[in-house]
């Protein structure tokens, strides 16, 4: 019998999402025995170190990215907008086979939403995204770092560290918590990070036994969308340190694809269409174009 190992943080939102995976494998190729390997990174383990830092980068996926080099495991699952844009030498994307509900969600201690918040309340969030666009819809909010999982941010402000945080929505409700949220936040108030809520496959480009196992499980459709979310991003040569935003959808045969960025204290929004199989120039366009209107420096120049 072939037997996939399947490389996770050992985290309990990333156990479920990996469990999800190894469930598509072995329905999608009987006497198959997929393994879970448990596997700790950098960002499980340093929990003071703020997201925003610009330090943290592959904090989440490295440890996964490195034990698939040295070959202790067959595939990685990531959280897809935790992976940077630059690819590693040796490692490919060999799917994109699921996506809950990509939105952010609002959980307060009172019970309010965003915009009934009082004056000064204190909303955690360690994403200069989620800041930039909270900021965009109530400036007389204060910001603050907050780091932990979902569980831990909750609990934060459920024993009046916060006054409210935002999270991922599609976290909460792999873990069964999205009751939880206060508020969805829909996409007119707070776009997402890029790839939000998509789950990667990775594995060697070599292994072919391993890229076939996981290309059985590729959803072409979702592969687009978020291919067009993920060329923006690296176009802007931006990751989680950078407050930047996209989401894509399908509209028949075409892409729609929304996209924010925040510089020098302004946030400027913008969207493109076309056709599917122009996903990535969909995202590079609307990047050159964001980058034009807001005067922030070309990538890769010294201003």
């Amino acid at each position: 019998m072939t037997t996939l190992r399947v490389g996770t943080r050992a985290s309990k939102l990333a156990l479920a999402q990996s469990e999800a995976v190894a469930g598509l494998l072995r329905d999608r190729n009987p006497g198959v025995q997929v393994d879970i390997v448990e596997i700790t990174t950098r960002g499980d383990a340093d929990r003071e170190t703020p997201l925003s830092s610009g330090s943290n980068v592959g904090w989440f996926t490295s440890a996964l990215q490195e034990a698939l080099l040295r070959e202790e495991i067959d595939i990685a699952v990531h959280s897809y907008k935790d992976l940077p844009t630059k690819r590693p030498e040796g490692l490919s994307i060999a799917a994109v086979p699921l996506r809950a509900d990509p939105r952010d969600a609002l959980v307060s201690r009172s019970g309010k939403r965003l915009r009934d918040l009082p004056a000064g309340s204190v909303v955690g969030t360690s994403s200069p995204r989620r800041e930039a666009q909270v900021h965009g819809i109530r400036p007389d909010i204060e910001v603050r770092s907050i780091r932990g999982n979902v569980e831990t941010r909750i609990s934060k402000v459920m024993n009046g560290e916060y006054d409210a945080t935002i999270l991922a929505l599609a976290g909460m409700q792999r873990l069964g918590r999205e009751r939880e949220a206060t508020q969805v936040l829909g996409y007119e108030e707070m776009l997402p990070a890029p790839a939000q809520g998509a789950l990667a496959v990775e594995c060697r480009s070599g292994d072919e036994q391993a890229r076939e196992l996981a290309v059985s499980i590729d959803d072409t459709d979702l592969r687009n969308i978020v291919t067009a979310e993920r060329v923006f991003l690296a176009t802007l040569e931006a990751g989680c340190s950078f407050p930047a935003a996209a989401y894509a959808e399908h509209f028949g045969s075409t892409i729609k694809l929304n996209a924010m960025v925040a510089y020098e204290g302004h946030v400027v929004r913008s969207k493109i269409g076309g056709p599917r199989e122009t996903a990535a120039g969909l995202g590079k366009a609307l990047a050159e174009e964001l980058i034009a209107s807001t005067g922030m420096p070309t990538p890769g120049s010294d201003a």
